[in-house]
């Protein structure tokens, strides 16, 4: 199971309340006050793992509970902290703090027509990256703190405060230099097959890819690009039809957007037509996205017709940059790799 954006509930440790306590030992009747301060509530962190690839883990058990700091006790016994709490997520999720206060009033919400207010507080990208996501209370003092020469016997004690709690929407945007964007059954999956270790499974029915994948191409002198597969998009999928949403935000962090079609027309398509449709889905989801700098794949030269269309795609398209390929038999695979590596190759040291 891929889960790629999920809503969870978050709670950080209450602090430890302070105690009013007085120093009672054998030859000292009257010692003065010895109160210890409470604990600090644990926090609820988020920690970037690069071997988690998904939200899957908050589908089964969507909360985050820290401890709450323990009292503090006679003797200036400071309370025990509450244990922090860290949660993984892959690199590249997005955190939104949400408006409502519980899981079930945000349930509310979005049965409502009032909609939920999602404000944005953390992109993790880098592994190992830290997010203290709720801060645990702060731990109460006891009546020792509130001596003074002229009060020797105060009764003053401050209590915990609470963690900070709330629900929050988690949202993976996968992490790649360049993004494969197309209709089904353009050969993005062969592609990025050939291209890179990447396994993705390939079919000829529509559709084959179902969650976005993620390859690693490597180039001579140590250097290396990664490639986001996302599933195949329709029209109408920045409305987040055919689940544009789900698949579209997985691109929004290339550097480059790579349009592969079938230039052939093998599935009864006009490939002039399709980067029209693909250009507009991608516009209307974000126009900064349409602004990044984009590329055409031409597949399926070795087919009939693709020669005769691709001439007439680039009358059409006179400034586009054109790679011409054939996923399935490699033909044009070694000009694709070097466009790769002057777009978006860069060293890689280990």
């Amino acid at each position: 199971m891929f889960i790629d954006h999920i809503r969870i509930f978050a709670k950080a440790g209450d602090g430890g309340d302070g105690v009013v306590s007085w120093r009672r030992e054998k030859f000292v009747p009257k010692g003065g006050p010895d109160g210890g301060d409470g604990g600090a509530g644990g926090d609820i962190i988020l920690v970037v793992d690069p071997s988690t690839d998904n939200l899957r883990q908050y589908h089964y058990d969507p909360k985050l509970v820290a401890d709450d700091g323990k009292n503090g006790a006679g003797g200036r016994k400071t309370g025990k902290g509450g244990k922090k709490v860290y949660g993984k997520v892959p690199p590249g999720t997005v955190v939104y703090r949400s408006n409502a206060t519980t899981v079930q009033e945000a349930v509310d919400f979005e049965r409502s027509d009032e909609g939920i207010d999602l404000e944005p507080v953390a992109d993790l990208t880098e592994d190992g990256q830290e997010f203290v996501l709720c801060k645990g209370g702060e731990p109460g003092k006891g009546n020792w703190n509130f001596k003074t020469a002229t009060n020797r016997a105060p009764t003053e004690h401050t209590l915990g405060t609470p963690g900070d709690q709330g629900v929050f929407y988690l949202e993976l945007r996968r992490i790649a230099d360049a993004g494969f964007v197309g209709f089904p059954n353009a050969g993005k999956s062969t592609l990025l097959g050939k291209l890179s270790a990447a396994k993705p499974k390939v079919a000829s029915y529509p559709f084959t890819t179902l969650q976005p994948m993620v390859g690693v191409v490597e180039f001579p002198g140590f250097r290396r690009c990664t490639l986001a597969d996302i599933p195949g998009l329709i029209e109408g999928a920045h409305a987040n039809r055919g689940l544009g949403h789900e698949f579209l935000r997985h691109i929004t962090r290339c550097r480059v957007l790579l349009f592969v079609l079938d230039m052939a027309g093998s599935e009864g398509r006009d490939p002039i037509t399709d980067l029209e449709i693909l250009r507009r889905e991608v516009k209307e989801y974000d126009e900064e996205l349409a602004r990044f700098p984009w590329k055409v794949i031409a597949n399926k030269m070795d087919m009939e017709g693709a020669a005769e269309n691709l001439e007439l795609f680039r009358q059409r398209f006179p400034n586009a940059d054109v790679v011409a390929i054939s996923a399935e038999s490699g033909d044009g695979l070694d000009d694709l790799k070097q466009m790769l590596d002057n777009e978006v190759g860069y060293r890689f040291v280990k």
